[in-house]
């Protein structure tokens, strides 16, 4: 059994300090549930202009690191707002329903309100509605998935919610130095975010402009020549193999590692989560090499088909990959293999990607179908020097990537001492 330190007591929620107390949402606040002017979309009462209209599918669109919500999409007019709830700025609001569900808010602007969303009225004069908002988004696994009801649509009513319980510091000074703390975190998390959606945006700017010649970098002329894809290399077709056989649960001397469609991720290709086949079933040119491009030919998802992932692997095993991808592999010397790479990430290839596939009940992609599309392509030394410079732009976004994932990390370990009382700022 565990001693609890000095200064500490054992509560439902676990170890608080002493002169912190648990109470329930219901003993400090009204909780009650927003309102829907029916029937839906009724022009008398959407699509105003007279009072923001705040929805539950609207909160995912903002940021887990945004605390208060400072817009709406669309405004009610006034005869909708009779039939609404009308909230005020500071107000505490929880989506009690959809994708959302569990995660709390605080108002920035006076609004109506969805039945999708509850809001907690008249909070405590000694409670920090802020502070309630950041233990309540520690918790919303938990509301989501062991407090709400319903199967398939769950709900949380007002009584949940009135129910549900929080540690609260005994004076509204240490709870605000509690809040200050954590929304310091977020506004770093929110800049770092801001920065890198700026970054991500300039490298598509970048990419388009220099992938097309329509921008040279400096000490490059001269005409760029078209060429299809199969002119500067080939499309493999993955390995063919029977599940309930060929398949391994781990890897062997006579198996090799076996990447799908969900290896591919966002222009690169993870080792995590991969099968393991017999060795007998790949032929030597289907072990990926490094920078091969590896390809979905085929998926139940049209947008899924012919993503792209660049293989940079260098771990000591062997790869392949299976029957629904391919491997686009650079074969000529006057070609750049991250160059080419950077090809399959424009709307040029995508757009020939949906081409190809609409109208069509089979998502299917062949080689002949990846070699046989055609781009304008400078000599070796500007591919290179493009390459290099937008893999510059990409080193640049996976740091900044890095830092937010540790500050993440770090705000977590925050919330798990600071909303405990593990760590005391007063």
């Amino acid at each position: 059994m565990s001693v609890i330190r000095a200064g500490y007591k054992q509560t439902e929620l676990g170890v608080v300090p002493e002169d912190w107390a648990v109470k329930s949402l219901g003993q400090i606040s009204d909780p009650v549930r927003g309102g829907s002017p029916r029937p839906a979309g009724d022009s008398r009462f959407f699509n105003g202009t007279y009072i923001p209209w705040l929805t539950v599918a609207a909160l995912t669109n903002i940021p887990e690191s945004q605390l208060v919500v400072t817009e709406t999409a669309t405004c009610l007019t006034e005869e909708g707002s009779l039939r609404s709830r009308t909230l005020l700025p500071g107000t505490l609001i929880i989506a009690n329903s959809g994708a959302t569900l569990g995660v709390a808010k605080i108002l920035g602007v006076r609004c109506c309100a969805n039945d999708g969303i509850a809001a907690l009225l008249n909070v405590d004069k000694n409670v920090s509605a802020k502070y309630l908002a950041h233990f309540i988004n520690t918790r919303t696994v938990y509301l989501r998935d062991v407090v709400a009801t319903g199967n398939g649509q769950p709900n949380l009513n007002t009584g949940l919610i009135g129910e549900f319980s929080v540690p609260l510091p005994a004076t509204k000074e240490e709870q605000e130095a509690i809040t200050e703390a954590l929304s310091d975190a977020d506004a770093l998390i929110e800049s770092l975010e801001q920065l890198i959606a700026k970054k991500r945006h300039l490298k598509q700017g970048a990419m388009q402009e220099l992938l097309t010649g329509n921008k040279r970098l400096p000490g490059f002329s001269g005409e760029w020549e078209v060429k299809r894809l199969g002119d500067v290399g080939e499309c493999l077709r993955g390995v063919a193999y029977r599940g309930d056989s060929d398949l391994s649960a781990f890897d062997t001397s006579h198996t090799k590692r076996l990447l799908r469609s969900n290896n591919v991720q966002d222009a690169a290709v993870i080792t995590t989560d991969i099968q393991f086949v017999n060795s007998d079933r790949v032929s030597e040119k289907q072990v990926l090499r490094e920078r091969d491009i590896l390809i979905c030919m085929a998926n139940g998802s049209k947008a899924l088909v012919g993503k792209a992932g660049f293989f940079n692997v260098s771990d000591g095993y062997e790869y392949t990959f299976g029957a629904f991808m391919g491997c686009f592999r650079t074969g000529s010397t006057d070609a750049n293999p991250t160059f080419v790479f950077y090809l399959f990430q424009t709307g040029r290839y995508r757009n020939y990607i949906n081409n190809l596939l609409a109208g069509s009940s089979i998502n299917n992609l062949t080689p002949t179908s990846i070699e046989s599309l055609d781009f304008s392509i400078p000599p070796l030394p500007e591919q290179t020097a493009i390459a290099v410079a937008i893999s510059d732009m990409d080193a640049e976004i996976a740091t900044l990537e890095a830092e937010l994932t540790k500050t993440r990390t770090l705000k977590q370990g925050m919330m798990q001492k600071l909303l405990t009382g593990e760590i005391r700022l007063i």
